[in-house]
């Protein structure tokens, strides 16, 4: 059997699809119900919790905590709300597991910058920028691709606008049709726009996951 991933926060599984290309068995973890979670198999379960009681199980674990209050795309929409901010006790409950780790989060988020990824760096249609804290192994940082001059395609002020890239963001936010999400981001096994809208990039985790599989040798000994 292939290493074990625990994949807490997973979502509708673009981080799980990555690990799963590089190689790993992708357990999921999440607090609603993913019926098409990209991963091998799927828990519905506090994301914390099962981490204190299985993460011993695994091999390694890649947690995504929500990302709504570090968020500053969103501000606007969000201004009023609150969200759990768990960046902390994510990373409080991996260090005394001492299982090698990822945490993924947007920018503004209180991670250590260890690896920033952009979509540009894969050839995707979408920036997303996210950051990645590492525990317990070392990453070498993906090829920086410089912003280029680019146009979002979409509608603004009533007129049509060609573009290059694709918005995907919010509640059912951005620009563009569910395909041109699709597209954007690599991800074709669903068409729910919430999903779309929170999950990142397989590429980046693809990338990531082959880099600790070819370590995890050596951190096992």
């Amino acid at each position: 059997m292939p290493p074990r991933l625990l994949d807490l926060f997973g979502g509708a599984g673009g981080a799980a699809h990555g690990y799963r290309l590089a190689g790993w068995h992708v357990t999921g973890v999440d607090i609603a119900p993913q019926p098409r979670y990209a991963g091998h198999e799927f828990h519905q379960a506090d994301a914390l919790d099962f981490l204190a009681a299985h993460g011993h199980e695994f091999d390694a674990v890649h947690a995504s905590p929500p990302c709504q209050g570090y968020c500053t795309l969103t501000a606007g929409t969000n201004h009023g709300r609150t969200y759990p901010l768990l960046v902390a006790p994510t990373r409080d409950l991996l260090d005394r597991l001492g299982r090698p780790y990822v945490i993924e989060n947007v920018p503004n988020a209180p991670l250590r910058p260890d690896v920033v990824l952009c979509g540009l760096t894969f050839g995707l249609k979408v920036f997303r920028h996210r950051v990645f804290e590492l525990g317990g192994w070392m990453s070498l940082q993906a090829p920086h691709t410089p912003h280029r001059r680019h146009r979002v395609a979409g509608w603004r002020h009533g007129e049509r606008h060609d573009g290059d890239m694709v918005a995907v963001y919010g509640d059912g936010g951005g620009k563009g049709s569910v395909t041109d999400w699709q597209t954007a981001m690599g991800i074709d096994w669903t068409a729910d726009r919430r999903e779309l809208a929170e999950a990142i990039p397989p590429a980046y985790t693809e990338f990531l996951g082959s880099v600790l599989l070819d370590q995890l040798p050596a951190l096992a000994t």
